[in-house]
């Protein structure tokens, strides 16, 4: 989501967001990488609630098809919520996005089962390339550690 979007009608973005593993499977992981960061800032699907009110797995299924261009509802494709939380400090490059005071972010986890072969278009203001992967490789290859553990809990989910 970009820092527009983010803050459309002055409004800052939801401390409540989501981490969508994209997987086939066989364990393939899909990485992407982002636009506004580091060469090397490889990361699953992100992104925060547009509003309070927006469900959890809406906002999962609105990200994947925001950011990859897959459609989480497609015949083949399983979105899961793994009950899982992560509670970290926001990054101070972009603790601007969020109102004054909010240093903490909740992310909840979730997976995406796709079938193989499955196209991904990026949005190319948010993500400049992307990798399937192993599982333990797209782990290693992370920037943030909450992901990289989501990632190995993988096994345990499909």
């Amino acid at each position: 989501m970009s820092d527009t979007m983010a803050r459309q009608g002055g409004q800052y973005k939801i401390p409540q967001s989501v981490l969508v593993v994209i997987h086939t499977a066989d364990l393939q992981v899909l990485l992407i990488r982002r636009a506004d960061a580091a060469e090397e800032f490889w990361q699953s699907v992100t992104g925060s609630k547009d509003s309070l009110a927006e469900d959890l797995a809406a906002t999962a299924a609105r990200e994947v098809r925001e950011e990859t261009g897959i459609d989480a509802a497609a015949p083949g494709c399983r979105l899961r919520d793994w009950g899982l939380e992560n509670v970290y400090a926001i990054y101070p490059q972009w603790r601007h996005r969020y109102a004054p005071g909010v240093y903490l972010n909740t992310e909840h986890v979730f997976g995406l089962c796709v079938p193989p072969e499955t196209p991904v278009v990026l949005n190319p203001r948010e993500h400049t390339s992307y990798a399937w992967m192993a599982w333990r490789d797209a782990a290693g290859r992370c920037f943030s550690p909450s992901n990289a553990e989501a990632i190995l809990w993988l096994p345990r989910f499909v």
